[in-house]
């Protein structure tokens, strides 16, 4: 018999909360002991009591039903520290799957993982959490009462116990035959939910392209078509909700009035007493009616969900592990490109294509090109932060999923636009990538960047920086990235528009300073002036790239031209 994978997936992340669940249990079982002793009792309290005429021994055997009750109670308090240790270890483990299981996709370029990771995390996980929890409070104690009924009632009388099964089974036959019809419309539900966050990552991420294109009216109505359409998977699941009061008559009502009904003839025929006939009434009314009305309203909405939603999670870890990291070491800074394409999604146009560079060990190269044609995604493609959908990038001749991860980040240096400047001393900040600089190491690197007038305002390299940057400038923390990277014994380093808010003087002072590093420096450039320092100039514009030098690109390239030309008017 082949286990649903939604079950797998609730096996393996409750493994480790098998002693809270034993304990919640056991708690269950003394909980359900007023349930099946109710009818019994009753029984015992109307037949050798009341009806016998010795009121006393009827109330004493109410008396023995309100101390089961009591213990009941006390049963009931002592589930919850079990409850609780049982779902949320459960939550925490399965968002540690789901997230990994995210970040795998986007790792295989999954066209829009994070929209939904971010429902699969937020929202479903966190619905198992509490859809578990809910099932383990309510429809354990309710399930729990229910079966306890079933045995007292057989332990009460045999034919009572025989009809009342007989009318249940057929109740739950009907409910049967309608639950694949729910589980299907709400796995649309939930799917629809994805997309929504699918949708809106998509819109999200392209906001400045739906400005710039006036396209705000198609954006809304493309997320608004999602909406409309969740909608009506909620409306049609909702359709699906009137089975619940067959069931209910069928269950509890029909077995009731017809045991009322013909109490006469029972009691006339089959030998049943008056307490018998109360105490099946009482089994029905106290045990099996919110027993099965919990399965109806509980398992059409509660364990439904439950069972949809973590089916969703099953598909969604069962995502391939990523392959194995690379072991390989670069031997050189070289880095190539060879017939690379890349493009944010499949049916995306592609933002790389076809391109193939090669950048020799020790090669200032510059980036330039209008915005929009692919500089930052080049940068990132460089540094192995995002994966080529065809060709390969090899650093020195190694491709980058074969280097070892740690060879991988030490032998490259991405410095972005954004700077990234911690709350910690001026020597943390400046040391990041080379813990061991000493003091002189940070001299030289303040030096050769322009950093040390900012050194001496703040007092010194043991000077605390606030989280954020405190009140650092955009240039002054662009300055400290600069004189971090300079301290970085990568021999790569690749500059994203890193000088974006340093004057021209000190944006080349601190190209200059990388530049005179041994090592391979890629500067995508924020202004031409990058390009005229660098030994090759990579332009970007149209579907072929053009590589030569600052002269040689004046001549080969009109667009070039002219942003050098427009540059120096």
């Amino acid at each position: 018999m082949t286990v649903p994978p939604a079950a797998r997936l609730l096996h393996r992340h409750l493994r480790g909360q098998w002693p809270a669940m034993r304990r919640l249990s056991a708690w269950s079982v003394v909980e359900s002991l007023p349930v099946f002793a109710s009818g019994l009792l009753l029984a015992r309290a109307v037949d050798h009591g009341f009806l016998a005429g010795r009121t006393l021994t009827g109330l004493g055997w109410l008396a023995v039903l309100a101390a089961l009750y009591a213990v009941g109670a006390v049963a009931t308090g002592r589930v919850y520290p079990w409850l609780a240790a049982t779902v949320e270890p459960l939550r925490d483990s399965l968002v540690t799957e789901v997230v990994a299981a995210a970040l795998r996709r986007m790792t295989d370029r999954t066209p829009d993982a994070a929209g939904a990771g971010v429902s699969q995390v937020t929202e479903q996980a966190e619905a198992v959490r509490a859809l578990v929890g809910t099932a383990l409070r309510n429809v354990r104690q309710l399930v729990s009462a229910g079966a306890a009924a079933l045995v007292g009632l057989a332990l009460l009388s045999p034919v009572l116990a025989l009809v009342i099964c007989l009318s249940v089974a057929l109740a739950l036959g009907v409910y049967a035959a309608f639950v694949g019809l729910q589980i299907r419309r709400y796995r649309a539900v939930i799917r629809q939910a994805e997309r929504i966050g699918e949708a809106a990552a998509t819109i999200v991420h392209g906001v400045r392209d739906v400005a710039a294109c006036a396209a705000e009216d198609r954006a809304a109505a493309t997320v608004g078509e999602v909406v409309d359409t969740q909608a009506e998977a909620l409306r049609a699941y909702a359709r699906t909700r009137w089975v619940r009061l067959p069931v209910l008559a069928l269950g509890v009502h029909v077995p009731l009035v017809a045991l009322l009904v013909l109490a006469p003839y029972l009691t006339a025929h089959h030998g049943l007493t008056a307490g018998q006939i109360a105490g099946g009434a009482g089994y029905l009314v106290a045990g099996l009616q919110p027993g099965i009305t919990v399965l109806v309203d509980a398992g059409g909405t509660l364990l439904l969900s439950l069972a949809v939603v973590l089916g969703r999670l099953a598909e969604v870890c069962a995502v391939p592990d990523s392959p194995p990291p690379g072991t390989a070491t670069a031997e050189s800074s070289g880095i190539e490109a060879d017939h690379v394409t890349f493009a944010y999604s499949p049916h995306a146009a592609p933002v790389i294509e076809d391109l193939s560079l090669h950048v020799p060990e020790g090669t200032h190269l510059a980036v330039v090109g209008p915005s929009g044609t692919g500089k930052s995604t080049l940068a990132n493609l460089l540094t192995g932060l995002l994966r080529p959908r065809q060709g390969k990038i090899t650093l020195g001749k190694v491709p980058l999923p074969d280097l070892d991860p740690a060879d991988l980040r030490s032998s490259i240096t991405l410095i972005p636009q954004e700077s990234y400047v911690f709350a910690g001393t001026l020597r943390d900040n400046l040391a990041y990538l080379n813990p061991e600089a000493t003091t002189p190491d940070l001299d030289e690197a303040a030096a050769a960047v322009g950093l040390q007038e900012l050194v001496e305002r703040l007092g010194g390299y043991e000077t605390g920086i606030p989280p954020g940057g405190g009140d650092l400038s955009q240039g002054e923390r662009q300055l400290i990235t600069l004189a971090r990277a300079y301290l970085s014994p990568a021999p790569v380093i690749v500059l994203d528009e890193a000088t974006s808010h340093l004057d021209p003087a000190t944006e080349a002072r601190a190209e200059n300073a990388l530049a005179t590093r041994s090592g391979t420096l890629i500067v995508i450039a924020h202004r031409i002036t990058s390009a005229e320092r660098a030994h090759q100039v990579l332009l970007l514009d149209g579907p072929v790239p053009l590589l030569g030098t600052h002269e040689t690109l004046q001549t080969r390239s009109e667009t070039y031209a002219d942003l050098v030309g427009h540059w120096h008017t």
